[in-house]
């Protein structure tokens, strides 16, 4: 799970296994497997590094794959 803030400031918690697509339009919008839209303050690189970190504790990715694709 990952904790994000919406754009009236109020917190909330996803569970980035959900998360199919993140853009910045410019405002970040993260699109969910069901087709749902989310508008949030965090930046797009932000929620990136939030998701790979909730996959690394997870154990979804490993902290090898994670440095390979940054350097490749």
């Amino acid at each position: 799970m990952i904790q994000l803030t919406k754009l009236n400031d109020d917190t909330f918690t996803l569970n980035a296994i959900y998360i199919e697509q993140i853009q910045a339009f410019p405002d970040t919008t993260i699109t969910l497997t069901n087709g749902k839209r989310i508008v949030v303050k965090d930046s797009e690189q932000a929620v990136v590094e939030k998701v790979m970190t909730f996959y690394q504790n997870v154990g979804l990715v490993s902290l090898t794959q994670t440095n390979e694709k940054e350097e490749g």
